[in-house]
């Protein structure tokens, strides 16, 4: 006859524990019936990071979007708040959307003329990157 195990032994048995790194249980807790919806901890916003010669890339990029034109803006060296303040104002210059994505500006409009205009006049060197 066959002896009868707890899952606790089995698991152990195989190698498998509830103090395992791969095994979390909260890590993929998505709803308790004690706590209601478990939110997961957000990732801290990245700020950007400037060039070595301290100038601001305007590029303009259509690949992987769909055949749409996107403004990526680079090299700015501020917290992820600043960036989003900055995106906000470019985003109304240009009457377009726009976001910041791990530090880069992306604007959704093919408008560097108008951008490096502002740009220069808030007092950065601005400079053309890319086609």
């Amino acid at each position: 006859m066959a002896q009868k195990i707890s899952l606790t032994d089995w698991q152990q048995q195989l190698g498998r524990s509830d103090n395992s790194p791969g095994n979390d249980s909260q890590d993929n807790l998505v709803y308790s019936t004690e706590q209601g919806k478990v939110a997961k901890a957000k990732p801290a916003e990245t700020g950007g990071t400037a060039y070595p010669d301290g100038a601001v890339r305007l590029r303009r990029e259509k690949k992987g979007r769909g055949g749409k034109t996107v403004l990526t803006i680079t090299g700015i060296a501020k917290p992820a708040t600043e960036l989003t303040e900055l995106c906000a104002v470019l985003k109304k210059k240009c009457a377009c959307g726009g976001a910041v994505k791990d530090g880069v500006i992306e604007i959704q409009a093919d408008k560097r003329q108008l951008i490096e205009q502002h740009l220069n006049q808030l007092g950065y060197n601005v400079k053309w990157a890319g086609g």
